[in-house]
């Protein structure tokens, strides 16, 4: 009798140990595992937020429902130059700068419209309030806007409900009225 109880609770216990890593991940991580850039939790919520404003969800799934924040940083990772995934670093580091002088706030404590002010004087190189626009910083807010909407027309949702595709394009109909050319 007293060997099937040592007996489960051994399984208790290897049980318990094999689930044990997957308990102890740190907090600070993102959730997708990339290789070359080291992204932290609250700055893959920050490319979230950045890219729902660009695509927002209308009647429309919005970047947030597609993962596109995602697949942003698994494109950054895997397509873009050391010297371009340190740039976004920086540049992601300046424009949370950027939001905090102009408005004492984080990205994510915005209203919609001051997110979409705050984008659009990134994108036209002007900013009312003078905060100086670097070069990292519009490489940062062009590869997230440019993956952004390229993971959305590339998205399962976009080709199979806003595109009408068709495999072949083109049918052939046998029965096309055809005039034939005159003899000259």
């Amino acid at each position: 009798m007293h060997r099937r109880t040592v007996i489960k609770n051994l399984a208790l216990i290897i049980g318990g140990a094999a689930l044990l890593p997957a308990c102890m991940q740190e907090k600070g991580k993102a959730s997708i595992a990339l290789k070359n850039v080291e992204i932290s939790a609250d700055q893959e919520k920050l490319i979230g937020d950045m890219a729902e404003t660009i695509i927002p969800k209308t009647n429309t799934p919005g970047a947030k429902d597609l993962n596109l924040h995602l697949f942003v940083l698994k494109m950054l990772d895997d397509c873009y130059k050391k010297a371009d995934q340190q740039a976004f670093i920086s540049g992601m580091a300046q424009f949370t700068d950027a939001v905090k002088k102009k408005y004492d706030n984080s990205f994510a404590g915005l209203s919609v419209k001051q997110r979409e002010e705050m984008l659009l004087s990134i994108e036209k190189d002007k900013d009312p309030k003078s905060i100086s626009i670097s070069a990292e910083l519009k490489t940062f807010y062009g590869i997230v806007k440019g993956q952004t909407v390229n993971g959305y027309t590339n998205s399962r949702y976009f080709m199979t409900k806003r595109v009408i595709y068709e495999l072949v394009p083109g049918r052939y109909n046998a029965h096309f009225p055809y005039k034939q050319k005159q003899a000259v």
